[in-house]
């Protein structure tokens, strides 16, 4: 039977101060301006780096806006960055790197997927635009109440990464990087993000999980436009198996949330969540064709009034309604007449 989780500490800290997990391994809380309110940040203790003074390596960098900005500046008055390494592409991991390599020169660490796409978002590239998302949410069933918010709001990712770096660092699934006095692996993770790089310290057992494992809450899963029959679930489950090979006494620092041990389990907790969101799909599409839009309430159980929301709810829907028709349980019945508010994309079991 798997352990169930514990937690190293009882709450987080206070935005714009460290708390000490380890020797060398400092915890910051910044602050996020939606229902999920904080984002954790790590410091690692960094050695001497070519391009670099003695410091600290951040993990991930929060998103910008002008409290975390002022969070930034407390914690840098007696640290000094050497690099920034970034899980993945959303504001509230990327959205500081510019920001952060114009105040101390700390150049970005990142995949190329997600550096890419983070570019692409950001410039609202078509099928990356905000354009493209709408008509794709519409296609589903998005009603026109919910599209209007969504283009009234624009380009929300530019707002919380004004802009990214002109170069990255790459970095490579199964890479060790030496951070200060230990080696960290890099694990490639799919389904939430393009690309997403956790961290894994084996002398210390310590986990920096970023959005692939969190202690609470299940990471969004979501399709999008530029990949509209991808199974991002699927990829997200196969991922965080890999977790598993790791000891069971790990201790894992995830991106929302405190601190925890319990992998195994929390890995268990995931798979059985998302196997009952399934179940929860097909009993209410059988017999009868639905999009993703009329099945959000049964899927979540509540409802969601402001876009950044909706735009969660939405993806995750397809995302789920996706996997069960790649496993053979569910039919899609597509159309391209997208002028007749009845022909949007359906799925019956």
């Amino acid at each position: 039977m798997n352990a169930p989780l514990t937690y190293t500490h009882d709450s987080s800290p206070e935005a714009g101060t460290a708390t000490t997990i380890l020797p060398g391994i400092e915890w910051i809380c910044m602050p996020l301006p939606f229902a999920l309110n904080h984002i954790n940040l790590w410091l690692l203790a960094d050695g001497q780096h070519p391009g670099a003074k003695p410091g600290y390596a951040i993990v991930d960098t929060g998103i910008a806006t002008p409290d975390v900005h002022q969070a930034w500046g407390k914690l840098l008055a007696d640290r000094q960055l050497t690099r920034a390494i970034v899980t993945h592409l959303h504001p509230d991991h990327v959205g500081n790197a510019r920001w952060l390599e114009e105040k101390t020169g700390a150049a970005l660490w990142m995949s190329q997927g997600d550096y890419l796409t983070a570019k692409l978002i950001n410039a609202g590239v078509s099928p990356f635009s905000t354009t493209d998302l709408i008509d794709f949410f519409v296609r589903h069933g998005m009603g026109q109440e919910h599209a209007a918010a969504f283009e009234k709001r624009g380009n929300s990712y530019k707002d919380g990464v004004p802009s990214l770096p002109s170069s990255y660092i790459q970095l490579f699934d199964n890479e060790v990087l030496r951070i200060g006095a230990h080696e960290w692996r890099t694990i490639v993770g799919y389904g939430h993000a393009a690309e997403h790089m956790s961290l894994y310290c084996e002398e210390l057992h310590v986990l920096i999980s970023g959005d692939m494992l969190l202690p609470r809450i299940s990471t969004n899963i979501s399709v999008h436009p530029a990949n509209p029959y991808a199974n991002p679930l699927k990829l997200f489950l196969d991922s965080i198996d890999k977790f598993l090979a790791l000891p069971a006494d790990t201790l894992v620092l995830p991106s929302h949330g405190r601190p925890f041990r319990g992998l195994h389990g929390r890995v268990t907790a995931l798979h059985q969540h998302h196997t009952e969101r399934c179940e929860i799909l097909l009993n209410a599409c059988k017999g009868k064709a639905h999009n993703a839009a009329e099945i959000i309430p049964a899927l979540f159980e509540r409802e969601f009034n402001d876009a950044h929301q909706t735009m969660f709810a939405m993806g995750e829907a397809i995302a789920h309604l996706n996997y069960l028709v790649h496993g053979g349980k569910m039919q899609r019945i597509d159309t391209n007449q997208r002028d007749d508010a009845h022909k949007t994309i359906r799925f019956i079991s």
